[in-house]
């Protein structure tokens, strides 16, 4: 196996997934795929990764000319499609973004810096959906949206780090071992962000899954 291979499908996969957060949506992730995965032994690395076919035919598709460079066909979205195409009439007023953009200006990936926005009035209004619907309510302010990703990024390593602490806490199980493979990417891409603590949490998961091979 071609190690750098490997690397290159994995931050494709991430990609792929992740694009409801990425600005550009498609049409930015989709240059990606088509200038790195032209090696075929990413490709395969692709195909023995979770929904890696479905990147594999959308690559295809790119290729070929079938899909155009901003769209992705909707059987090959990835999650059913349940995480793309967030429309919503979502506005903030102008002291709301002054108030963004002062709480953003110094925020630090921690757990006190993402509690204290999460507790923000002008984020808790919007239930659940408060990092999507932000997102779509200051895409315009490219500086302000750069800074908003950062949020949802230490939101995401959070919660894959409590998962991943879950799931080690639990009896070594065939269905444990399939959920922390499929989730393996996101794992590879946030726990890092923990330093040592979370390069070792990742070495746990990885001796997790193969002590089942």
């Amino acid at each position: 196996m071609s190690q750098s291979a490997h690397v290159v499908a994995q931050r494709l996969l991430n990609l792929y997934r992740q694009e409801h957060v990425i600005r550009g949506g498609w049409s930015a992730v989709n240059q990606v795929f088509i200038a790195e995965s032209n090696d075929e032994q990413v490709i395969h690395e692709l195909e023995n990764l979770p929904t890696g076919k479905k990147l594999i035919k959308h690559i295809n598709n790119l290729r070929n000319g079938t899909t155009p460079m901003d769209s992705i066909d909707n059987d090959l979205l990835p999650y059913g499609g349940m995480m793309t195409g967030h429309e919503t009439n979502i506005s903030l007023s102008e002291n709301e973004i002054i108030e963004l953009k002062r709480a953003l200006s110094s925020f630090q990936p921690t757990s006190e810096n993402l509690n204290a926005i999460k507790q923000m009035q002008l984020v808790k209004k919007f239930g659940n959906d408060w990092a999507a619907d932000i997102k779509s309510a200051i895409a315009t302010d490219s500086e302000l949206s750069a800074q908003w990703d950062n949020v949802i990024k230490t939101d995401t390593a959070y919660k894959l780090w409590d998962s991943a602490q879950q799931l080690l806490s639990e009896t070594l199980t065939e269905r444990n071992r399939a959920k922390i493979q499929a989730d393996m990417p996101e794992y590879e891409t946030y726990l890092p962000m923990f330093g040592e603590n979370g390069q070792k949490m990742l070495n746990r998961l990885r001796t997790f899954v193969s002590s089942l091979s």
